[in-house]
């Protein structure tokens, strides 16, 4: 008896821990892009909020005039002339997928980029993310593109 009880156990919680992934998202995102790639298209200058909608609400408005400087060393800069917010920016994965991890602080409307982004695509001109809330199920998308 005691040998089932252990098995149905160990199901149990092999069952529990596949069900239970601190994933974000384990659907959308792409699963070729390597650092060096991200790296090099985020870090030639200058890109612009096109789209940013949270809970299927459009905040595009929130990063008008701004333009994001993405730097080699991991930092970043949003600037619209008269002000600039620093911030930081980083290569990840999580389930095999590509990411870039935002971080512009706390102050509104910062802290609702600063996210683990899943990269959908990435181009020369055109840098599209999605991130999926672990806690409700919520997407955000974002998008960047040249000016």
């Amino acid at each position: 008896m005691q040998t089932k009880l252990k098995i149905a156990c160990a199901l149990l919680i092999s069952v529990l821990s596949v069900s239970c992934s601190n994933s974000d998202d384990n659907s959308s995102g792409s699963t070729n892009i390597s650092a060096s790639e991200v790296t090099a298209a985020v870090t030639a200058n200058g890109w612009v909020v096109t789209i940013f909608e949270e809970d299927g609400v459009n905040q595009t408005s929130n990063f008008a005039g701004y333009t994001f400087t993405f730097n080699a060393d991991g930092t970043a800069t949003a600037t619209n002339g008269s002000n600039t917010v620093n911030g930081s920016w980083a290569y990840g994965t999580d389930d095999s997928k590509a990411k870039l991890i935002l971080n512009f602080g706390v102050a509104d409307p910062w802290e609702e980029i600063g996210e683990d982004w899943r990269i959908v695509s990435i181009s020369a001109t055109t840098i599209s993310l999605t991130h999926v809330s672990g806690g409700d199920g919520s997407v955000d998308n974002l998008v960047f593109e040249k000016p």
